[in-house]
């Protein structure tokens, strides 16, 4: 049997990159699949056909994760069409980066938005079900800057740490309703975000790392596979630092 056999997953933000090959691997696994992007492009659409592909049931829904109401709604629709939601993916994010001095409040209040408010938005809009299951999995996408921050980018390192303190404190509170709540810190990753990168920034973010690569997004999916299966029954609260020691 699949790991994830019978199981339905919504995954925000997976057109491309690190939401995309988690949407995939856990499709392989057998799960039903609900994808959101904030536009309805060609990225998204193929993204949605590319899942249904894998002989799983895969819809897409334009939603904006950043407002509550949209929250509501998208998961209303995704239970209404999949009966249920097992699995959480809170992937969604943008960067503005800036230095303190020349951030705007603007760039600071849209990447707080996009990447901590959606989390919330999110995992309050799927829990009444998951309660009413008695079961469930939410993963949340941090980043190791949430851990150890970053210079030019206060507000994005502020958002994925304000991710992982949020996802102990659900773990607290819903341990007893057998709903488990863990992130993912992802390092450096392969990702489009990255490939423009200059090769000698590339280079000097690989030479920090002691397994001297950069990640891919299966590697983040490979956790993110295993914090949604039973294997990981036991495991909430957490944080999985996926940077190949980068933070060691």
């Amino acid at each position: 049997m699949k790991l994830l056999e019978g199981k339905t997953a919504l995954i925000t933000g997976a057109s491309r990159g690190i939401g995309k090959a988690i949407a995939r691997k856990f499709a392989l696994e057998g799960a039903s699949i609900a994808i959101t992007n904030i536009t309805e492009d060609e990225e998204f659409l193929n993204a949605v056909d590319e899942l249904k592909a894998l002989n799983v049931m895969a819809k897409g829904y334009v939603s904006n994760a950043a407002s509550y109401e949209d929250s509501q709604r998208i998961a209303g629709e995704v239970i209404n069409d999949f009966g249920k939601i097992d699995i959480l993916v809170n992937n969604a994010g943008i960067t503005k980066d800036a230095l303190l001095m020349r951030m705007t409040e603007d760039q600071w209040d849209a990447v707080i938005a996009v990447n901590l408010k959606s989390v919330f938005n999110l995992t309050k809009a799927v829990l009444q079900s998951m309660l009413k299951q008695k079961n469930g999995s939410v993963i949340n996408l941090s980043s190791v800057v949430g851990v150890s921050g970053n210079a030019g980018q206060s507000n994005y390192s502020a958002s994925k740490a304000g991710i992982i303190g949020f996802t102990k404190s659900v773990a607290r509170e819903l341990g007893s309703r057998n709903i488990r709540c863990n992130a993912i810190a992802p390092g450096f990753i392969l990702t489009e975000m990255t490939e423009n990168l200059p090769p000698d920034i590339k280079s000097e973010w690989i030479n920090k790392i002691p397994l001297k690569r950069g990640g891919t997004p299966d590697d983040v999916a490979n956790a993110a596979l295993f914090l949604a299966s039973d294997l990981s029954s036991y495991i909430s609260g957490q944080t999985i630092q996926v940077c190949g020691g980068m933070l060691t």
